[in-house]
């Protein structure tokens, strides 16, 4: 019989006992190892049982065995030691509390999905994980963040496979009071609840919980409440699911709902107000909407509130493609604003021009998320150096005449959060070598640009520490494998052959990602034989875990991963090579240790940065993978392997997998298994462990979250809360007058003649030379305070188009003449050989601009002004 309704029955814990609560509330237990021991000390079989979840283990205990606990002083003690520890972490001075700068007295950090913990399934992939690992860093270095998400009611998705190796997917409902969640509650003890306004009157709730992860909290709003329709409930029910109105309305309760589920957290518990708000994909990007229309009701006009919410926030965008980014029709978006239903006090007209794609290229009748994302923030980047490069050409229509390269996007490479993902052997060897308390410092707020202390441990201890690992993965994949066959359907009497899956001390390679077409799952499948030749070699075999989702609605990735397990169901070889399904953040951190090799194959440069291969590298992995994303960075020989890629304008699709397939084959059979096999007079792999132990030194650093959001507050979060100060309300008007004035004027705007000291005749210069340039501009209605007039100067292409460039801003020494022209003057110092050239330009300038390219004008001379404007030396 089904129950009709369903509660959940919290134990009451005795009084000594009470810590535990606090404990399991605080998810800090998922990255703290001290922690987690001791609730696996107060049941190890109920801990196992629970998938080691601490409100669920205290949920199953016996009364019997608690009160047991209650009166055992040792387990006393040690409860005492880390709930101690824990009330030091959340309360105690960090390296937030000791910088000198003016930080940002708090920061709204607004992300769609949050990988904290499995046992908190809310993300689909690297958005969320990385998402999460932003929030731990933060914990860790004592940023005042708060996340702000959904909480969505069946999560992502479980995957399973049908007999024929066919992905399937299901939708456990998860109940909140199961989870380590507690309810933002007013006062009176009622929930606190946000609202939007929908069309024809309806309304949409939304009640918050919360996580507490470290020191940060986290707000997760949740439309299954009674007060809204059978629609409105299902808001929030999957991760990345439904049609476009179902995601616009997702979209909207997390940007707008979002800020006003920030303001009632902060009224309630006294938490400082946000400075800066942290834009994490375009799917919050309704942020700066309600953040305008609050400043509108304090009595600001739309423009100047415009300014003041794009001072202080920060977009960063994860998406190398268009077809990445969410688009909604222009209609649509209409619909769901307005009079009639959100943001009543707002054009609609001005709403719809944050997200229309206006600019050569685009599609004019769509509302682009990224696209507003970009023109509600001041500041923006993208995840790697060349994710930062990929991304400025994608959105460069966004700043018509000018250079990508000046394209106001910046970069800050992704981390990890080390203690998350490091394996608890891989710490211990850290902690025997400088001590436990220094290991943990390194690992969480880093600083340092090498772990040299890894060059003392001696070898032995590397190559058992990662046959250590690679025994624990095999162990794990051969009980997920029997589970995965059972549930396809086979009998335990044909699952006998499982107890020789793996080997562990063959060469083990990890594939584990989500499965769009770009990551390319079966590339590896190119050459059937030669893999099978490079899986059953009889002295130098290797083996390979693969793992991955594909998205419900993409059935070619489906296909991807049915070919993949039918290549692996072949009794040739699939002791050698496994698909596991149903990968998650429990399988993730026993599979990265176990890899000798993470393999990463996307099309260039469509990895924005991939941090899987950070995860390995942190616990001894070696990379193997296309130089992409990060690895394109980073990578060095001493390290990893690069897979050669063929990514010329001109290759055919499957011409360019077959080419990049045979390097990888080739990379395996000619460097990689021989560096693993080979051995030493020692008899241990000499070359292997030392690319090993370069690896942990020279990337370890690198790789940290601590250092991604160290970066993110000195180069973004600070600059934008100094911005948000400077913006009163008169200063934002003054700014917006001046936009307005500058934009009507900027038509007058021109360079008119450009000469030099020297005689271009001759288009030769000796290094060293300074000339002195001499500029006549127009400037039409607008004054020299108004504008930068720049020499830009670098080397040049065969085109003549200058790179590498530098500016130098000129001087007004005469004006306005008869005509009305100013006449600018300064130096151009011939600091390069070769090829050389120089160009005169006009930008607006403000003191309250984060870049001269900001309002996207720029004023160049005309082609018939000739060589005297352009390219000087050759």
């Amino acid at each position: 019989m089904k129950a009709i309704r369903r509660f959940t029955v919290r134990p009451v814990l005795p009084e000594p006992l009470r810590p535990l609560s606090d404990l399991a509330r605080n998810l800090r237990w998922s990255w703290h190892a001290e922690t987690r021991d001791l609730f696996q000390s107060v049941d190890p079989e109920s801990w196992a049982a629970s998938g080691n979840d601490p409100v669920r283990l205290l949920g199953s205990v016996p009364p019997a065995r608690l009160a047991e606990l209650a009166e055992d002083r040792r387990f006393l003690r040690r409860l005492a030691e880390v709930a101690g520890d824990l009330n030091d972490y959340v309360t105690g001075g960090r390296w937030y509390q000791d910088q000198s700068a003016e930080l940002p007295t708090a920061v709204a950090y607004f992300s769609p999905e949050f990988g904290i913990t499995a046992a908190l399934p809310q993300y689909s992939g690297g958005l969320g994980i990385l998402a999460g690992d932003h929030l731990k860093a933060a914990s860790d270095l004592g940023v005042p963040l708060i996340g702000v998400g959904l909480l969505y009611r069946h999560g992502y998705f479980r995957q399973t496979l049908s007999r024929d190796g066919w992905q399937q997917e299901h939708y456990p409902v998860l109940d909140p009071n199961e989870l380590p969640l507690a309810l933002l509650k007013e006062p009176d003890g009622t929930p606190a609840q946000v609202s939007l306004a929908l069309p024809g009157g309806r309304s949409l709730h939304a009640r918050v919980w919360l996580a507490q992860v470290g020191r940060v909290p986290l707000l997760m709003l949740d439309s299954d409440v009674e007060e809204n329709d059978l629609g409105g409930r299902g808001v929030t029910d999957r991760l990345y699911g439904g049609g476009s109105e179902h995601r616009l309305l997702q979209e909207m309760l997390l940007g707008i709902g979002g800020v006003r589920a920030v303001r009632a957290y902060c009224r309630l518990t006294g938490h400082p107000e946000p400075e800066v708000f942290h834009t994490n994909e375009g799917h919050a990007g309704f942020l700066g909407l309600e953040r305008i229309a609050e400043l509108a009701a304090a009595g600001l006009d739309f423009d100047p509130a415009l300014e003041a919410v794009r001072a202080g926030t920060v977009f960063t965008t994860h998406t190398p493609v268009p077809a990445g980014i969410d688009r909604f029709d222009r209609e649509l978006v209409a619909h769901h604003f307005g009079p009639d239903a959100e943001l009543p006090g707002i054009d609609v007209e001005r709403i719809l021009q944050l997200g229309m794609e206006t600019y050569p290229g685009g599609e004019p009748n769509l509302f682009n998320m990224a696209v507003m994302g970009l023109r509600l923030g001041q500041r923006a980047n993208g995840v790697s150096l060349l994710h930062g490069n990929v991304s400025r050409e994608m959105f460069s229509g966004l700043w018509p005449g000018f250079d990508p390269d000046e394209v106001p996007i910046t970069s800050v490479t992704n981390g990890v959060h080390a203690p998350t993902w490091v394996a608890p052997e891989v710490f211990r060897l850290g902690a025997r070598q400088i001590g436990g308390r220094r290991t943990e410092d390194a690992m969480t707020v880093g600083g340092s640009e090498r772990w040299d202390a890894v060059g003392e441990i001696p070898d032995q201890d590397i190559h058992e520490l990662r046959r250590v690992l690679r025994e624990q993965l095999v162990t794990e994949v051969r009980e997920r494998l029997r589970a995965s066959w059972r549930q396809r359907g086979a009998g335990t009497a044909e699952l006998g052959w499982i107890d020789g899956v793996l080997d562990p001390d063959v060469l083990t390679i990890g594939f584990a990602r989500r499965v769009p077409s770009y990551k390319r799952l079966t590339l590896m499948l190119r050459d059937r034989d030669r893999l099978m030749d490079l899986l059953l070699h009889p002295e130098r075999p290797i083996q390979i875990v693969v793992a991955g989702k594909a998205h419900p609605a993409d059935d070619g990735g489906k296909r991807l991963v049915q070919e993949l397990v039918r290549f692996t169901d072949d009794p040739r070889v699939r002791h050698r090579i496994v698909f596991l399904p149903d990968y998650g953040m429990a399988m993730a951190q026993k599979l990265y240790p176990g890899c000798d090799i993470w393999l990463n194959n996307p099309l260039r440069p469509l990895e924005a940065c991939g941090t899987s291969g950070m995860k390995a590298a942190l616990n001894g992995c070696l990379n193997l993978s296309v130089l992409d994303g990060w690895w394109d960075e980073w990578f060095q020989p001493d390290f990893g392997w690069a897979i050669p890629t063929a990514d010329g304008t001109g290759t055919d699709p499957d011409r360019r997998d077959d080419i990049e397939a045979a390097a990888l084959y080739d990379l395996l059979e000619q460097r990689v298994t021989p560096r693993f096999y080979e051995r030493g007079q020692s008899g241990l792999p000499d070359r292997w462990i030392e690319m090993v132990r370069q690896t942990l030194t020279l990337l370890g650093p690198k790789v940290l979250a601590g250092r991604m959001v160290r970066e993110y507050v000195e180069r973004l979060y600070t600059p934008a809360a100094h911005a948000h100060r400077a913006m009163t309300a008169d200063a934002a008007r003054e700014l917006a007058v001046w936009k307005a004035r500058v934009r009507s004027a900027w038509h007058d705007v021109s360079v008119d003649h450009v000469e030099t000291s020297v005689s271009t005749v001759t288009a030769t210069a000796e290094l060293g030379t300074t000339l002195t340039l001499r500029v006549r501009v127009g400037l039409g209605d607008l004054a020299p305070d108004d504008v930068e007039v720049q020499v830009v100067s670098g080397r040049v292409d065969p085109e003549d188009h200058i790179a590498d460039a530098s500016t130098v801003p000129l001087k007004a020494v005469v004006g306005p003449d008869t005509d009305g022209r100013w006449t600018y003057e300064g130096p151009l110092s011939l600091a390069r050989t070769g090829p050389y050239g120089y160009t005169v330009r006009i930008l607006p300038s403000h003191r309250l601009l984060a870049s001269g390219a900001e309002l996207g004008l720029v004023a160049v001379p005309a082609e018939d002004l000739g060589e005297e404007a352009g390219v000087l030396m050759r």
